[in-house]
């Protein structure tokens, strides 16, 4: 593995799921493969699982970690070919982005969209110019479109879950992504990011349900099931993941915020016993409620301890690839 952007970084998903809870068995079985190696983790935008659990995996392999916050500690970057620097930017990614991959080994970012222009969100220009210049692997620790080490985690945690309850050795289990009610304008990246790999794995029958005006960019979400009435699609789910998210064709505007289509136990009797997943921080009793994320059948926390077996697999990818 070169760099990890999105699925299309991954030759095998399975190989890689299995990598990573072979590490949850074993956090130190690599303990040496990182030594004399550095990481560097840029956040543009704040963060705790993501920031946290990198950390710890890289420190599982023998790396070491240094985060900097751009957004609070750094000089503001310039992103625009050919821009007269005469405003509030003070150094251009391709005077910083070199210096940068001199410290470093791997490269992490964390970026998020402004939810403002489209074209320019989705063309990931800030990421995708940190890989042009910086000249040695970068990680995406979400982007202004994709969270692709949130979505390994998740498929980690459905395939956990699958062995440990072996009960889908002769079936695919059904997944459905629901979107939940929120305050604001949240990002498409989770959503995104989890279709993608969902339908690049292809070991569940997937499904997303959304209000009307809410659909995804179809270059993330061919290949599943598409649905309006929520209470439809939980019918015989095996897992349920929650998430809020922003129009994509009217871009970044909130069209509406139905309270029905937060998950409660009432709605979950629909499925088979559904496990509930969310990628967090969560909106309680707005997303979802209290009876469901302190239920038996919520995974949230079990998720999000994940992250570091994701990032680990992931960074161990990269460090066995570039020795």
């Amino acid at each position: 593995m070169k760099q990890f952007i999105s699925v299309k970084d991954v030759v095998d998903i399975n190989a890689l799921v299995q990598k990573a809870l072979a590490y949850k068995a074993a956090p130190l079985l690599d303990k040496h493969l990182g030594v004399g190696k550095r990481i560097g983790l840029l956040f543009l935008n704040p963060s705790l699982r993501t920031r946290l659990s990198t950390q710890v995996a890289a420190q599982n392999l023998g790396m070491e970690a240094i985060v900097f916050n751009v957004d609070k500690e750094g000089w503001a970057l310039e992103f625009t070919e050919g821009a007269i620097m005469n405003g509030t930017t003070v150094e251009h990614i391709k005077d910083a982005a070199p210096v940068l991959g001199n410290y470093f080994d791997i490269l992490c970012i964390r970026t998020f969209p402004g939810l403002l222009d489209q074209a320019d969100d989705y063309s990931e220009k800030i990421i995708n110019q940190f890989i042009q210049y910086a000249g040695i692997p970068v990680v995406s620790l979400e982007s202004a479109t994709l969270h692709p080490l949130q979505s390994l985690t998740d498929i980690i945690t459905i395939q956990e879950s699958m062995e440990l309850t072996g009960s889908f050795k002769h079936k695919k289990p059904k997944v459905v992504l629901t979107w939940a009610p929120h305050i604001k304008a949240i990002p498409q990246c989770v959503s995104n990011s989890f279709s993608e790999w969902m339908n690049a794995w292809g070991e569940a029958d997937f499904v997303i349900a959304h209000p009307v005006g809410y659909e995804l960019s179809q270059k993330f979400t061919d290949g599943a099931t598409i649905m309006h009435d929520q209470d439809a699609a939980l019918k015989e789910a095996d897992f349920v993941y929650v998430k809020n998210w922003s129009a994509f064709n009217a871009y970044g505007k909130v069209l509406c915020t139905d309270e029905n289509w937060m998950l409660t136990n009432q709605k979950l009797a629909l499925t088979n016993q559904a496990k509930v997943m969310h990628c967090l921080p969560v909106r309680r009793n707005v997303e979802l409620s209290d009876e469901i994320l302190d239920g038996p059948n919520s995974l949230v926390t079990k998720e999000a301890s994940n992250r570091v077996w994701a990032a680990q697999a992931v960074l161990a990818s990269i460090l066995k690839s570039t020795h």
